[in-house]
């Protein structure tokens, strides 16, 4: 790659589209040259009337613009595939709103089809890229937390009722992209079973319950919810040396790392007399809370798809993460059909 500014088109002028044309015209990395949407009017709105960026409906006529080398799909999710595939195929890097695709099917296709090429592939999982989640991330990555014993995440308002996804899809996506994103290497989701209710007759989950077992034997659970009048968003995630709390909703102090806890000894360390009985002690030390520099998550996720590009090296948040992401949504659906049993996730796809 040249040291020019990547040539950038956004498909999708829509609820996403706008964040995204916002955030590649402010990159220096980025050159937006198109804005394609069916609706052509409400492109041209999203980008004012002084805008030298083009709009079109057709999405063959952004693709044949040889000053396009990349392109960024805010699209619904049942049309990713055919719009991603055609952007690849045309020889374009891609960047997929979350999900990734409809099914772990489609997604493959993706992936497959991006590496065929050599293209970057990306997942815009947007919290990744909050400095919150990259914190958590580098905290139990460097071992800080220690081994992670549980995570226990809630994502509950009053939202919209989707009218083709239930709360799982709508929602859990979210968490499920953080916890991907965070756990250290060789650390990953083994199997999950979900439980829903759907008490406003709504023909889906509104309300659903993800338990996630861990190929270390540690577990997740988490709680989305369209039918709370409150919001919350939390997440705790309890390691062997410390706890960390997340308030999303809470500015001032986002995050809080507890040094208090549980130690046990290990069995070695005990005497024969003892062994039966392992010795619990609890720790009670301090609680900091970390300063983090606020900055918009899509200004990080749009620098991450610029290096992944000129690198030609994978994004933190790849094709390959969107992948996982959408094994864990079928499975967890697969087990809210079946009555909240526990579905045995591919150790090869999760890998």
């Amino acid at each position: 790659m040249s040291d020019e500014p990547i040539g950038i088109a956004v498909v999708g002028a829509g609820y996403w589209g706008p964040n995204l044309v916002r955030n590649f015209q402010a990159s220096p990395a980025f050159r937006l040259r198109w804005l394609c949407d069916l609706d052509v009017e409400r492109a041209q709105r999203v980008l004012g009337g002084y805008s030298t960026v083009q709009v079109s409906g057709d999405l063959d006529e952004v693709l044949a613009d040889p000053e396009v080398q990349a392109v960024a799909i805010a699209t619904p999710a049942g049309t990713h595939l055919p719009v991603a595939l055609a952007a690849l195929r045309a020889g374009k890097h891609v960047l997929v709103e979350k999900p990734l695709a409809a099914t772990h099917e489609q997604g493959l296709q993706l992936v497959e089809e991006a590496e065929k090429r050599g293209l970057t592939l990306m997942t815009d999982h947007t919290f990744c890229y909050t400095p919150v989640v990259l914190r958590i991330r580098e905290m139990l990555h460097s071992g800080e937390l220690g081994d992670l014993h549980f995570l226990d995440s809630v994502r509950i308002n009053l939202g919209l009722v989707q009218r083709d996804i239930d709360v799982v899809w709508d929602l859990a996506p979210h968490d499920l992209s953080i916890l991907d994103f965070v756990l250290p290497p060789g650390v990953r989701p083994a199997a999950v079973a979900a439980h829903g209710a759907d008490g406003i007759g709504a023909g889906r989950a509104c309300v659903a319950y993800l338990t996630l077992k861990l190929n270390t034997g540690a577990i997740a659970h988490i709680h989305v919810n369209w039918l709370s009048p409150v919001k919350v968003r939390t997440a705790i995630f309890g390691g062997s040396k410390r706890t960390l709390v997340w308030d999303d909703l809470n500015p001032s102090q986002r995050l809080a790392i507890y040094d208090r806890g549980v130690d046990v000894a290990s069995p070695d360390e005990l005497g024969a007399e003892q062994r039966r009985d392992i010795l619990v002690s609890y720790r009670s030390g301090d609680m900091v809370a970390p300063a983090l520099t606020e900055r918009e998550a899509l200004r990080t996720m749009v620098e991450e798809y610029a290096r992944a590009i000129t690198t030609g090296t994978p994004a933190l948040t790849d094709g390959r993460a969107g992948l996982r992401v959408l094994e864990i949504l079928q499975a967890a659906s697969r087990s809210l059909a079946e009555g909240g049993t526990m579905i045995q996730l591919d150790e090869g796809h999760m890998a």
